[in-house]
């Protein structure tokens, strides 16, 4: 691991001092684009079952004021960002940054939008503490370089806590050296384990709202005077060679702070289009293109191969027969067998092969069920997460497609008018299509002069009147 002096000061530093005013405008207009993209998840989380629960376990600490995205005012501000959390990543369609294999957007926005609120701040003050919040988290999450899957952490759950941490400390208004000493607490706040991966659990829901209860928890101990480790990244015990493991040797803490305030991890952020794993989506754009292309017949497939970056078969390949026959909704969106399946068969992935019906389906289980896989050669991961399906057909023929640039990354980007068009799809799932429509203009007109951070809260956390027609 290459050391940089101290990090947390340099991180610090860069937080505290930056301002609305010093983001050039296409950062922020690609700021409020993905905070819009996280806010229609959130809305579409809403009808699924771990939301009624989360909610129902929250609301048993007590009512509160804080904004809740389409539940209202109504609960105190540390579980409002929890909940938050679990919706806006509950689906696991939110925003990921590539490199540092982080959901950075659903941590970070649910700490600002509650802390921004409480805070009386307005809007131009919550967008630049998102910024630096998802500096911050894209930057330490780069510089483990795949290592934390490798290990068994969520990096979102881990690295997210320090990203909310410094976008808090902005909001509250810190010093450095309280700062530096926050990043120092949130060491012993980080957390995030990938054990649901072995049944589909749903405690990775929890992970990204924990970081941003973790976050602003450990600054607001800090701006009390309340001690802390200095050397909260590079120190002995510190956050890299204590969760890395055997792979702390691969860490890079340069990457934290290369072109920092000058080239923006934000602007590197891909918007899903798939509701799934970001790592089965190469593969699952491959199937899909060669329904299109061919329209195999599944009973004419003799074997299906996917090709798949080596970093990500832990994750989304293995143990195989789980992953093959997934459990649940949970388990089919980390599943490259039936993501695969699915395409081939449906020519979609979507939410709506996330119901039971869906799941349940006896051909896309049987042809689930000889879906291969092996380490992609010609992979350019983690800039890319690549995908390449091969169809051996009982004629003789080999049909394949490869993505070798995965849709929606920073080289092959979503359009503006294709997130838009995604959160329109997302919301009006819960939302009458006028009042999605008001939640757009609201986010996106957010940092105007004069916008308060509590108008855009009250207008997200309105109770739906009914579901779009």
């Amino acid at each position: 691991m290459q050391a940089t002096g101290m990090l947390s000061h340099t991180l610090a530093r860069f937080a505290l001092d930056l301002r609305w005013e010093t983001i050039p405008e296409p950062v922020r207009r690609r700021a409020k684009l993905l905070m819009l993209d996280a806010i229609g998840i959130a809305y579409a989380s809403a009808a699924f079952p771990f939301a009624h629960s989360a909610r129902a376990a929250l609301a048993e600490f007590g009512a509160g004021a804080s904004p809740v995205i389409g539940h209202g005012r109504s609960l105190p501000p540390r579980d409002a960002m929890l909940l938050n959390g679990v919706l806006i990543h509950g689906l696991d369609y939110d925003d990921t940054h590539s490199a540092g294999i982080v959901h950075a957007t659903a941590s970070t926005l649910p700490c600002v939008l509650a802390l921004a609120d409480q805070r009386r701040a307005d809007g131009r003050s919550l967008l630049a503490a998102y910024v630096a919040g998802m500096e911050v988290t894209t930057r330490l999450g780069a510089v483990a370089k795949g290592g934390f899957h490798q290990v068994g952490f969520h990096p979102t759950g881990l690295i997210g806590t320090f990203g909310c941490t410094l976008a808090a400390a902005q909001l509250l208004g810190l010093d450095v050296a309280r700062a530096v000493m926050a990043q120092g607490i949130a060491l012993s706040m980080a957390s995030g384990s990938l054990e649901f991966l072995q049944d589909g659990a749903w405690t990775k829901r929890l992970h990204p709202g924990w970081a941003a209860v973790g976050g602003v928890t450990a600054a607001m101990l800090a701006k009390h005077d309340y001690l802390g480790p200095r050397a909260a990244y590079e120190g002995r015990f510190g956050l890299f060679p204590s969760h890395l493991g055997a792979e702390a040797d691969k860490a890079d803490l340069s990457l934290a702070t290369a072109g920092l305030g000058e080239l923006w991890e934000i602007e590197n952020v891909a918007v899903k289009p798939i509701p799934a794993c970001h790592f089965v989506h190469g593969s699952t754009d491959a199937a899909i293109a060669l329904r299109r292309a061919y329209a195999p017949d599944p009973q004419a497939i003799r074997r299906v191969l996917a090709l798949v970056p080596a970093g990500v078969v832990t994750t989304v390949c293995e143990p195989l027969a789980t992953k093959r026959a997934p459990q649940n909704s949970y388990d089919a969106q980390f599943s490259i067998p039936y993501a695969v399946a699915s395409g081939l068969l449906r020519g979609r992935f979507t939410l709506d092969e996330l119901d039971d019906a869906a799941l349940a389906d006896p051909a896309v289980r049987a042809l689930a069920a000889r879906v291969e896989y092996a380490p992609d050669p010609d992979t350019t991961f983690p800039r890319h997460y690549t995908g390449e399906v091969i169809l051996e057909m009982a004629d003789g023929r080999v049909l394949r497609h490869r993505e070798a640039i995965n849709r929606g990354c920073a080289d092959r980007p979503l359009s503006e008018a294709d997130i838009a068009e995604k959160y329109l799809a997302n919301a009006t799932r819960v939302l009458p299509r006028d009042h999605a429509l008001r939640v757009q203009e609201a986010v996106l007109d957010m940092d105007r002069a004069g916008a308060e951070s509590a108008a855009l809260a009250d207008i997200l956390a309105a109770v739906p009147r009914r579901a779009a027609a």
